[in-house]
């Protein structure tokens, strides 16, 4: 993957997050919305994947769109980013959008070095992810979550349970103790993607 840092690199707060090529032209905008929004002293270090439906999901699955399957590549992607994120002095947040989202809060599942998830408009249909999240602990303190309000209108039956979905998985998360919001936006998916990610590490950098 390639890797892009942004900020203060001596910051003690380290905000993670995965995009692909469209995401990554978008990250400036992404900055000036959360530096408006709050004061906090903070680097954003952007991981580029190379493959949006290999590197990112957690297990094999059939495509839902299109013809490209997921590959359940997800550890190994994970294998890079704690690799990356060595230093014990700093607090290490990871957030993304979409499928980088759901990735976000499965890497919460898989190690504690993130103190909390930002996952704006996570694809939280993705085949039998509310049965892992069911069977196994979270181990991040903080957890935000976000949906445009028509993303679950959609004619796809599986993507269409994503509102479901995140409710539940809001309901669970606050029921096992976690400090977790779930914000509605305008819009369907792909409506504000650098406002959705701002607002998402805005509420982890001032909680």
């Amino acid at each position: 993957m390639e890797i892009y840092e942004y900020g203060n690199k001596d910051a003690s707060i380290v905000l993670v997050q995965l995009v692909d090529g469209h995401m990554l032209g978008a990250i400036q905008e992404e900055i000036e919305l959360i530096n408006v929004r709050t004061d906090a002293d903070y680097s954003l270090v952007v991981f580029k994947v190379d493959n949006w439906n290999s590197d990112l999901s957690p297990w094999p699955s059939p495509a839902v769109f299109g013809k490209d399957d997921f590959a359940g590549n997800a550890k190994d992607t994970l294998a890079e980013i704690v690799d990356y994120c060595k230093d014990s002095n700093k607090t290490y947040y990871i957030g993304g959008y979409s499928l980088a989202g759901l990735f976000a809060l499965w890497a919460s599942y898989q190690t504690d070095i993130f103190e909390g998830v930002a996952a704006a408009s996570p694809s939280m249909w993705y085949p039998d992810f509310d049965s892992y999240m069911k069977k196994h602990t979270i181990k991040s303190k903080r957890v935000y979550l976000s949906l445009g309000d028509k993303e679950e209108k959609t004619k796809n039956p599986i993507m269409a349970t994503v509102g479901d979905r995140i409710r539940e998985a809001h309901e669970y998360l606050k029921a096992e103790g976690i400090d977790c919001i779930l914000e509605w936006n305008e819009g369907n998916h792909f409506k504000d993607f650098s406002l959705r990610m701002a607002k998402a590490f805005e509420w982890i950098l001032k909680s």
